[in-house]
């Protein structure tokens, strides 16, 4: 017995020295995934080449006088029954010459996203037009504070990379003042590159003066721009959205980064098969990079098919179940075919609260598009009720998921120290374990993830606690994140000349700053 506190004294010391030489921890944005590849090379090539073949041969409809000069320009041609037709040189010429190096700015550098590769970033996103009310639980109407509020717990989850506006601020009518104050409410809330939605093309110059004023200068955004337009440039079934074809121009001249997105719904405005509805995705998202290339040769454009799936029993979205994993799984590897910048849409569970059904589909979808290699999966958090509601609380239950697909997207490290041969032999001969070696030690931190609410507890320790749901201790979490977490990245003095120069609906105090 006399020897248990040195045991104990020795471990501390080797625990502590450890800990010190810690550098790495176990995950981390932009870790390379691509090692799932549900198209064979054979599969690859069939949809690549119906790609190519409807593009030239059928094209899209309701092309903008814009798009149609300038697509013709370089050898398209516009048919009698109104068809803009795409020639496989120039798309395989756009594909080849589109940029690679696109990284999303945040605010604070130290959040900037390299989309290369098949680096894995990911993002929040849905739009949704309602929320679940953390104190009461029933769905309502989403409002710009609740917006605000969705940014800044994403800023404080490590595992949550990347915010794009996820709810639709349903108290302010005015299209220009919601675009306008959607922008300031995420931009607001978190220090991370920000992704949203314009309504109309005539927004997008307030737009870019909100942000040119938050960067300092036009030419200061154009460097290290912070916000992405997302732009669904079609409505499916190949027909381009000529006001957000518009939209899409006026985003790209005034210096922002676009995501190019293609949402048709299988067995509605898709083909119903999988193979089918990839195919028109991809087709389309590859006919808005040839017209976005086109506005300027040097846009960061981010490819994203992100074909959805129908319940064809009722006809209604049905997002959380294997065939949209699969779906955008496959979008992704298209990407990744392409060594495109890729967005994928995943994590839209069907559920309606933090269920069983919750973290089945959104761990399926999400950590098949992450093993995909895409590059930015966006609504892989705090969504619910397809796409109809988020849940604030959810957000924090979602980072302990997130966090542990990134770690089975780092995979196994294979290298003499990490097989760790010579520790082996010195455990066998000497105390026959493990637990208070220097080698675990090293390791605790920087090889394995620890999930902040997930419990771990044996079940009796659990009662003792009060056998609380995760869902419950999630919403406890988010509430003292919104009473305390208030990002000051906006300096008070440029946060009242915005005031001055922009109708913002949130007040001082909603923001955490004195009136």
């Amino acid at each position: 017995m006399a020897q248990r506190p040195r045991r104990r004294g020795r471990t501390a010391r080797i625990e502590a020295e450890a800990e010190a030489e810690v550098e790495t921890p176990p995950v981390w944005p932009g870790l390379n995934g691509g090692g799932f590849r549900p198209l064979s090379d054979r599969d690859i090539a069939q949809v690549d080449e119906a790609v190519l073949m409807l593009l030239e041969t059928l094209g899209l409809s309701q092309a903008t006088p814009s798009m149609i000069d300038k697509v013709c320009a370089v050898g398209a041609s516009y048919t009698d029954d109104h068809r803009l037709l795409f020639p496989r040189a120039l798309v395989r010429k756009t594909i080849a010459e589109a940029r690679r190096d696109v990284v999303l700015c945040g605010q604070d550098p130290a959040h900037d996203l390299d989309l290369s590769g098949t680096r894995v970033h990911m993002s929040s996103g849905g739009g949704a037009p309602g929320v679940f009310d953390i104190e009461d639980g029933h769905y309502r109407d989403g409002t710009v504070r609740d917006l605000y509020d969705a940014a800044r717990i994403c800023d404080a989850m490590e595992n949550i990379h990347h915010f794009s506006r996820s709810i639709v601020a349903r108290d302010i009518e005015d299209t220009a003042e919601m675009d306008l104050n959607t922008a300031y409410a995420c931009l607001m809330g978190t220090s991370k590159h920000v992704s949203v939605s314009v309504s109309e093309p005539e927004n997008v110059p307030q737009l870019a003066e909100l942000c040119y004023a938050i960067a300092g200068s036009e030419e200061a955004f154009r460097a290290r721009p912070f916000l992405t337009v997302m732009v669904c440039h079609v409505v499916p079934p190949m027909r381009f959205a000529e006001e957000a074809i518009d939209t899409l121009e006026a985003a790209i001249l005034a210096g922002f980064p676009v995501q190019l997105i293609s949402a048709g719904q299988a067995g509605a405005t898709s083909p119903a098969t999988i193979a089918g509805s990839l195919v028109q995705a991809v087709a389309e998202t590859l006919a808005g990079l040839v017209f976005a290339r086109l506005v300027d040769p040097n846009v960061a454009a981010i490819f994203a098919p992100k074909p959805l799936v129908a319940d064809l029993r009722t006809g209604s979205m049905c997002a959380g179940g294997g065939e949209q994993a699969i779906l955008m799984a496959a979008a992704a590897q298209m990407g990744r075919y392409y060594d495109l910048p890729t967005s994928s849409i995943a994590g839209i569970t069907d559920a309606k609260t933090l269920d069983a059904q919750f973290g089945s589909e959104k761990n399926l979808a999400v950590a098949s598009a992450a093993h995909a290699g895409s590059n930015l999966i966006t609504q892989a958090c705090g969504m619910q009720a397809s796409l109809l509601g988020v849940s604030l609380e959810a957000y924090v239950a979602d980072n302990d998921m997130l966090g542990n697909i990134l770690r089975t997207v780092r995979g196994v490290e294979v290298t003499p120290e990490n097989i760790g041969a010579d520790v082996i032999a010195e455990v066998c001969r000497g105390e026959g374990h493990y637990l208070g070696h220097r080698h675990t030690f090293s390791r605790m931190k920087s090889d394995y993830f620890y999930p902040h609410l997930g419990d771990r507890r044996t079940p009796r320790e659990w009662e003792e606690g009060g056998s609380r749901p995760i869902g419950e201790v999630a919403r406890d979490k988010a509430r003292a994140l919104m009473a305390e977490h208030f990002p000051g990245h906006i300096p008070d003095a440029l946060d009242r000349e915005l005031r001055a120069r922009f109708n913002i609906r949130l007040s001082r105090a909603q923001i955490g700053r004195p009136e």
